[in-house]
């Protein structure tokens, strides 16, 4: 029989190795865990060294970011398979730069842990909750809580993805309300028009410090991935995943051109001796630029009261689940290289039990842990030093996805694609023609761009990020050299049984009738 003719429902298959736990609404809070935590983050750290020209920084890197989202959209539905920008980037452009592609992500996934977990104990060191940790003779007990908050959310993760889907998908409604919440008070209640014009004007940022205000500003768009990540545990992904990216992209971008317009906008703060702080400048001050969010919602006019206490709790529980959504992502992120031979075989085993990369989730949570006492050694700049990280692994790995999904629509036309980005013009190459997507290439440009920057305007950044790629590189030489596998080059796959499987797993049964009539016309 010809294979192309048999009935998708006909295909046998193999057990899925995750649990498939996630709905529509836990898919979106997934990406919102990691995602809407980063404007918590990134604010302070943002409008500390852009000033005046903050809102500009957060739209352009939400321009990129808006590119990014759409890329992401169509490769996890068109390739709903666990590994995400790792996966898309080996099946385009082999297993080398797919390695590349996974340690950059693996690097953020782990500073996800780390940084997120940092700021968990700093919105809980608000003034109305435990100031006393924000103290200078406290600094230990507040590492050793940031200590505990990760490993607890390890222990999370090691006992399976239902529970702690769960917990993201409560917090994550709460905080959209609550960030609505703080927007709408702040513009309703105190925001000056004239006076954003006036504070762009007068605060215009130096140009190192504009770059390096873009570069920190792609940190409140990074973890979108979080959904493609989740797509072997998702229900209908290729169906869900666009749904829920699109609402994530209009949701994060959103917010983030609001709260940037907003600092500008509002009066600054007065001091005991009458000196005036622009309010940018004073969430960005060490003593506020881990809590940047609790401190403006503190300062907002008949509301204040209420939400200084408010949204430190709602902030402390939304940046511990995007800690969490770290843990997650790494594991996954590493289960999907030892599936394709990139890491060992040991990163891809699960527990029996629970479906879990038990080991993997251990030995990243062991990497976040290290991280953590780096940064802590940096002292008044640790967050610096974990920006800088975060900044670099981002911008390469999303420089590399666009370049695979440039690819893919040549080398890869039989795949179906639920959802495509949009603005597509002809092209052929190599005597291939394709459809390119003007989106792709404003894209790569950007998040090349941003590359660029962090590496001119952040030193620990331009130090730290391109060792962990010649570790990861040496690691990577080693084991498949140890066994017997091309370094530079890939080891042979079937990717078309690859992606009858998946699609037969993730039940896009007319997908997979459509891949296998496409295969066979081009027979």
């Amino acid at each position: 029989m010809n294979r192309a003719a048999e009935p998708a429902a006909a295909v046998a298959t193999r057990a899925p190795d995750l649990r498939r736990a996630v709905t529509t609404w836990g898919s979106y809070a997934w990406g919102y865990a990691d995602v809407g935590a980063d404007i918590y983050v990134a604010l302070g750290a943002v409008v500390g060294v852009a000033a005046g020209a903050s809102n500009l920084a957060f739209a352009f890197a939400g321009m990129v970011y808006v590119c990014i989202g759409l890329a992401y959209t169509e490769l996890a539905a068109a390739y709903p398979i666990a590994g995400g920008g790792q996966f898309f980037v080996t099946r385009a452009l082999g297993d080398f730069m797919g390695f590349i592609a996974g340690w950059a992500v693996l690097l953020d996934f782990t500073i996800d842990i780390s940084l997120f977990a940092w700021f968990t104990i700093g919105y809980v060191s608000s003034p109305r909750l435990v100031p006393w940790l924000a103290q200078p003779d406290h600094h230990i007990w507040y590492f050793i809580c940031v200590v505990a908050v990760a490993a607890f959310l390890t222990f999370l993760n090691v006992i399976g993805v239902r529970y702690s889907s769960r917990v993201n998908e409560i917090v994550a409604g709460i905080d959209v309300c609550n960030e609505t919440f703080i927007l709408a008070c702040g513009f309703l209640f105190a925001w000056q028009p004239l006076l954003l014009v006036h504070t762009m004007q007068a605060h215009w940022p130096a140009t190192d410090d504009l770059l390096k205000g873009i570069s920190f500003a792609i940190v409140s768009f990074v973890g979108l991935e979080s959904i493609s990540q989740a797509a072997e545990e998702t229900q209908r992904p290729s169906a869900v995943m666009p749904r829920t990216s699109i609402a994530l992209i209009l949701t994060i971008l959103l917010f983030a051109l609001s709260y940037s317009n907003l600092v500008l906008g509002l009066p600054g703060v007065t001091g005991p001796h009458g000196h005036t702080t622009p309010l940018y400048a004073y969430l960005g001050n060490t003593q506020n630029n881990d809590k940047a969010i609790a401190v403006l919602a503190g300062m907002l006019p008949y509301v204040g009261g209420a939400l200084a206490f408010i949204v430190p709790v709602i902030g402390a529980m939304l940046l511990m689940i995007s800690s969490n959504s770290g843990v997650y992502g790494a594991s996954r992120i590493a289960y999907s290289m030892g599936k394709y031979q990139l890491l060992p075989m040991l990163f891809q085993q699960t527990n029996r039990k629970t479906r879990t990369p038990i080991v993997t989730i251990l030995i990243f949570a062991g990497v976040a842990l290290i991280e953590l006492i780096a940064a802590y050694l940096q002292g008044d700049q640790a967050i610096n030093f974990l920006l800088d990280l975060y900044a670099f692994g981002a911008a390469l790995s999303y420089t590399l996805v666009f370049a695979a999904l440039i690819t893919l629509r040549f080398t890869d036309q039989a795949a179906p694609r639920p959802f495509m980005m949009p603005l597509n013009f002809k092209v052929t190459v190599g005597g291939r023609q394709g459809l390119v997507s003007a989106l792709s290439l404003i894209g790569i440009a950007g998040i090349f761009a941003i590359l660029i920057f962090t590496l001119l305007t952040h030193p620990v950044g331009r130090i730290a990020g391109p060792t962990w790629v010649l570790f990861g590189i040496a690691l990577y030489s080693i084991y498949r050299t140890r066994k017997g596998r091309p370094v530079f080059g890939s080891v042979k796959r079937d990717w078309v049984k690859l992606q009858e499987e998946t699609l037969a797993n993730a039940g896009e049964l007319e997908m997979l009738d459509q891949y296998r009539a496409a295969v066979a016309a081009k027979k």
